[in-house]
């Protein structure tokens, strides 16, 4: 309850500015994709989709990364890491690949297939890749 209240506050302190919308962007040749929260949420905690899609990561202190986890996953970045600990200790699942900016997030999205990232709203996307999905 307590993380649902911070994520709310946070959430809502950060709503008001259309500088922290967020894009879900993708390298597929299946450029119809449209993928609504629940799935990216999916994408992103380890799911897999059929389009074959991988997720890429910022880290933890990003700012990109708090707003996505904030309105996206729903988790504050210490329970996000507890679910990974977990999986990686199970072996169920892998954590997406985590990159240093946003400005290589967009580079390796550039140059990969089926990889897909988070970036901010105010980054030029280029033509090549696929918006999946926005979060105002």
């Amino acid at each position: 309850m307590k993380a649902l209240i911070i994520a709310l506050l946070l959430y809502s302190g950060y709503s008001a500015s259309a500088n922290n919308s967020i894009l879900v962007v993708a390298n597929t040749a299946i450029t119809n994709i449209e993928l609504n929260r629940q799935e990216v949420r999916n994408l992103f905690m380890g799911s897999s989709l059929s389009y074959g899609l991988s997720a890429i990561a910022l880290p933890p202190n990003n700012h990109t990364r708090i707003l996505f986890n904030t309105k996206i996953v729903g988790l504050t970045e210490s329970r996000i890491q507890a679910y990974w600990a977990q999986m990686k200790f199970t072996g169920r699942k892998k954590a997406p690949k985590e990159l240093a900016d946003e400005q290589l997030v967009l580079d390796y999205l550039e140059n990969n297939q089926g990889a897909v990232g988070y970036l901010p709203s105010y980054i030029k996307i280029p033509n090549g890749l696929t918006i999946l999905y926005e979060i105002d």
